[in-house]
């Protein structure tokens, strides 16, 4: 059974994601005609605007490029987040190029730029008010100048009683740091989200694995959930989607099934539109 949460802390990446989608043949060294979109993403802050998107109180810190904090920090607004984003005054935000192939899958290639300057000073102390779970993602551990603290941040979060959860996020990271180094880095989570391919390379064992297949569902202990059946346009985003889905239900008290369940339908609404957030609402 989860717990009842007043505020869920998402610290990371903030990324403008550009999306290209070719509309016919590639043809290497020449011109293919293509769907090119920009995007608000970045791991951590795509989970947050689906926590907001869902109803649950969410608060993201993250960094970007001087001359983009309004404007990221508006579109999180959007969905109900509260974004504490600093601008770094040197560095750019980050970008993320993904290629979308015939089967909306992706491939990327990241310039994480203004993500590498989170330091302490940009987590003050303030905005752990009211927070009583935090949630990380593996990019923030993989770059060894910001991983300090993001354990730092886990350690804070057991010092306040506050439940813990991490995503993997990246195979070709965790195969670099190394299995060992990663096991230590997520020994202080209570809720880990690995894929199939983080979880055979992890080899994972414990009561808080929440195990993400993509089409064939998901699992927790011995809770299934089949992956719900919608049209995929884009996949970017759809295992922050599910982690923020079963989180908004896991820390307002449901139990594994409920929450698994959650975590289904955030992820088809994902898939089925193009971009890793939510469509924004319009209207009264």
């Amino acid at each position: 059974m989860g717990r009842t949460v007043e505020v869920i802390l998402v610290v990371g990446d903030l990324v403008d994601d550009i999306g290209v989608r070719p509309l016919g043949t590639v043809n290497a060294a020449s011109d293919t005609v293509s769907e090119i979109r920009m995007t608000a993403g970045g791991s951590a802050a795509n989970v947050a605007a689906w926590l907001g998107h869902l109803g649950a109180d969410v608060r993201f810190v993250g960094r970007c490029g001087a001359d983009a904090v309004d404007r990221h920090r508006s579109a999180l607004a959007a969905y109900g987040v509260d974004a504490r984003i600093t601008g770094d005054p040197h560095l750019p935000t980050a970008t993320i190029v993904l290629t979308l192939d015939e089967a909306a899958d992706r491939t990327m290639y990241v310039d994480r730029a203004a993500n590498t300057t989170l330091t302490d000073e940009h987590v003050p102390a303030e905005v752990w008010d009211g927070v009583t779970w935090l949630h990380l993602t593996g990019y923030s551990f993989f770059d060894d100048g910001v991983r300090p603290v993001a354990l730092r941040l886990v350690e804070e979060a057991r010092r306040r009683g506050a439940g813990v959860s991490i995503d993997p996020s990246s195979l070709g990271f965790l195969e670099k740091a190394g299995r060992d180094a990663v096991l230590a880095w997520l020994g202080g989570a209570d809720l880990v989200f690995p894929n199939d391919d983080e979880q055979r390379f992890l080899q994972l064992a414990g009561d808080g694995i929440v195990l993400t297949r993509g089409a064939d569902g998901a699992a927790l202990g011995g809770h299934e959930v089949a992956a719900l059946e919608t049209d995929v346009v884009d996949t970017v985003g759809a295992g922050d989607a599910f982690a923020a889905g079963f989180l908004s239900r896991w820390t307002s008290g449901g139990d594994a099934a409920a929450s698994l369940s959650a975590g289904a339908r955030a992820a088809a609404e994902c898939v089925a539109v193009r971009g890793a957030r939510p469509v924004a609402r319009t209207g009264g």
